[in-house]
């Protein structure tokens, strides 16, 4: 490279995360750049190629330099791009034999896919070298020589020459990312924000209580030691430019190894990272190790609980806490994240008093539950979340004291419940009294404890033998969705400290209304299951993975019928789902045995597999209890045999893909009955049952045959509020019919 052209200011472009042009334009102004303006691309500046290195070399917030070949507008058409491209020298870009690649960004209504795009800038290229007799480039998209940025927005097409290479967020150090992590522009962003800089000044200390892989603190770490964020970054983007200097380069590079390795030896500042998982803590000590700067961060295991001041630093030092914890991106991770980030806050407050606390979540709504009130706030992307970053001040030692709850076990203040979460841990408590003497005679493990009793708390809260199962009903558009959240977190803090669970065992769901091809469907696949039993019944549950928990609670009356009715019968289980009715009706009773055979028919694999289990965790004979998978309707129509004792449980509504036609229980209930009564033995019992709220039997059906209303001989003491949540028939034929 020239001397002059070393001198000569060049426009350049940085690009970066959404929400740090600020920061970034400020950034380079501090490295000697004359910033011109932000756009949608980036930050677009001026400055010499000596400083243009230094912004690869030093920059902490961009992704990459650009060196600006082409500005121009008017650029709708293919053919417009070709000939933009086509009108800049190459040959002064590209070193013969030397491979590109193009990174291509926006749109047109002509250009519609970066692909076609960066196809287009490419030929260009191509076709402007060999109208000058120089030899056609090699693409390499993984490793090029160099690589080329294309940015078009609204006509405008900014083109030139990527001076970084891979992203420079990629530092180099961090091969063991843990679990979710941060980019290491954008934890260098969030400590900025957080004003850790200013920190440093004082010699102040720097905290991570979950810390996962480190990205937080080997930034911090690297600013501390005042180390070039790329510093051991081994190839940048203008080492394939033609007009690349090395002797420039290599100066300056000398001068950043000079400054970190000083800075590294006065670094005032202690760092310290906390973390429960000792993978995480590992990987995290391997990316130090590689970022060079391992003895400047202490990382130890502890879990929130174990949360302590170190023991080095004395009353009298402040400093910054600041932690990226997990979002709750899943609804079913809640309960443990309402709990994390309590526990977060209590041990913020008793351990660092008089210090400054900085959150980064994509959940704001888990961090108002730290308990401290935020004082500034930054809109931020973490890739396609947003996020925020709430900054707060921990309270001093003697504010703590006057805060801490009396009786506490940890000497922690437990942050007040609202008024609404004390009404609805009231609740739970007073509905545990009136089940207990029903709960203890029974023996019954599995019940409900909570069933929208507040209508402000619109939950089902189901006990699984330990485990508790919660479903949000969704809410109407008429309320306010942020509060509706809310209170389903104070409810997942309450629920846990109610019932002395571990937030581990809460699981939530969002009840919705679901059509048939929503029905089965999963929500996760962890495989986890677990035994309950039901009076004499054993049988398999599982809470996370499908809306549903393979046993209907509110049936569990209907199911203890079945079990004293089926003593040598012929057991028919229509829409069996998991078939926790049969095995009741197999099993029977102690006193007069079970259900002599019996089939269950269902139109699930998934559920006909799970009714499979069930019957081998019972030691039933599969050759006397078969299950059928098929639509019942197409079934009972071509079914020849006989039942003693039929089950009817159908859905509501069904329109699954699987079946002819769609089923609504109100409209075909005089064919489904008719059908099933069709296979009634005389003197037979069908038990009809369906869960449709407004259900109204249709007139039909009480004159053909004899029907018996037993709804409210079906209810256990749990199901009592609501005693339209299910409809059960007896319906026999009449004599001589």
């Amino acid at each position: 490279m020239s001397d002059s052209l070393q001198r000569e200011t060049a426009a350049l472009l940085a690009t970066c995360p959404k929400g740090l042009e600020e920061l970034l334009a400020d950034e380079l102004r501090a490295l000697g750049a004359e910033v011109d303006r932000s756009t949608v691309a980036g930050v677009h500046f001026h400055a010499d190629m000596a400083t243009a290195y230094r912004a690869c070399l030093w920059s902490r917030l961009a992704n990459r330099i650009v060196l600006c070949l082409l500005r121009e507008d008017g650029i709708e058409r293919p053919e417009a791009l070709h000939r933009a491209v086509a009108g800049v020298d190459w040959s002064r870009q590209l070193r013969p034999g030397a491979t590109l690649a193009v990174d291509f960004h926006g749109r047109s209504e002509q250009i519609r896919h970066t692909r076609f795009g960066a196809q287009t800038v490419k030929d260009g290229v191509v076709d402007a070298l060999q109208a000058q007799g120089r030899p056609r480039p090699g693409v390499d998209l993984q490793r090029p020589d160099l690589r080329l940025y294309a940015h078009l927005h609204r006509g405008r097409l900014t083109l030139g020459v990527d001076l970084s290479g891979e992203s420079l967020h990629r530092r180099g150090y961090r091969r063991d990312v843990g679990h979710a992590p941060l980019k290491e522009n954008l934890a260098a962003a969030l400590l900025i924000r957080a004003g850790w800089p200013q920190r440093l000044r004082d010699g102040q200390a720097l905290v991570d209580p979950l810390c996962g892989a480190g990205t937080l603190l080997i930034e911090a770490a690297m600013m501390a030691a005042d180390m070039a964020p790329n510093l051991n970054r081994v190839r940048f983007g203008f080492h394939g430019w033609a007009q690349h200097d090395e002797v420039l380069w290599a100066e300056l590079k000398r001068e950043a190894e000079a400054r970190a390795s000083i800075g590294r030896k006065r670094c005032r500042s202690r760092l310290y990272g906390f973390d429960q998982s000792p993978p995480a803590l590992a990987a995290a000590k391997a990316n130090a190790m590689r970022a060079g700067i391992p003895a400047l961060i202490e990382f130890q295991g502890a879990s929130l609980g174990q949360l302590q001041r170190p023991s080095e630093l004395g009353d009298e030092v402040r400093g910054l806490v600041i932690t990226n914890p997990p979002y709750g991106e899943r609804l079913g991770e809640l309960p443990e994240l309402v709990t994390l980030y309590r526990e977060l806050g209590e041990g913020i407050r008793q351990a660092f008093p008089g210090w400054r606390l900085a959150v980064f979540t994509a959940n704001p709504d888990l961090g108002h539950r730290i308990g401290l009130r935020a004082d500034k706030q930054y809109s931020l992307k973490n890739g396609p979340l947003e996020a925020k970053l709430l900054l707060m001040d921990v309270p001093d030692a003697a504010d703590v004291a006057q805060h801490a709850g009396a009786g506490s076990a940890t000497g922690v203040a437990t942050p007040r419940r609202s008024e609404g979460a004390q009404m609805f841990a009231n609740r739970l408590e007073k509905n545990r009294k009136r089940l207990k003497k029903w709960l203890k005679q029974s023996g019954e493990s599995c019940y409900r404890l909570y069933d929208a009793d507040m209508p402000e708390y619109a939950l089902a809260v189901d006990v699984y033998d330990g485990r508790v199962h919660v479903q949000e009903y969704a809410p109407p558009r008429s309320v306010n969705a942020a509060q509706a959240q809310k209170r389903l977190f104070d409810a997942l803090q309450v629920i846990p400290e109610v019932l002395g669970v571990d937030p581990g065992q809460v699981i939530v769901k969002r009840r919705e209304k679901q059509s048939g091809k929503e029905q089965y469907r999963k929500q996760a696949s962890t495989g986890e299951r677990f035994q309950v039993h039901e009076g004499r019944a054993r049988l398999w549950i599982n809470l996370r993975d499908y809306l549903d928990t393979g046993l209907f609670l509110d049936h569990r009356p209907v199911r203890r019928m079945l079990g004293e009715m089926a003593a040598g019968k012929r057991f028919l289980n229509l829409f069996c789902y998991t078939a926790a009715a049969t095995v009741q009706a197999a099993l029977g009773t102690e006193e007069a045995g079970g259900a002599s055979d019996s089939v269950s028919v269902d139109l699930s694999n998934t559920y006909l597999e799970w009714a499979r289990d069930n019957f081998a965790l019972n030691g039933l004979d599969p050759a006397r209890h078969r299950v059928v998978r098929d639509d019942c309707l197409r079934w009972l129509e071509t079914a020849r045999a006989e039942f003693d004792l039929i089950f009817l449980d159908p859905p509501t509504f069904s329109n699954s893909k699987k079946m002819e036609g769609t089923l609504d229980v109100q409209r075909d209930q005089v064919r489904l009955v008719s059908l099933a009564m069709a296979r009634l033995a005389a003197g037979g019992t069908l038990v009809f049952s369906n869960n449709q709220r407004r259900f109204q039997l249709d007139p039909e059906l009480a004159e053909r045959f004899k029907v018996q209303d037993i709804s409210a001989r079906t209810f256990d003491p749990d199901f009592t509020r609501r005693p339209d949540i299910h409809h059960v028939f007896f319906i026999r034929h009449r004599e001589g019919a």
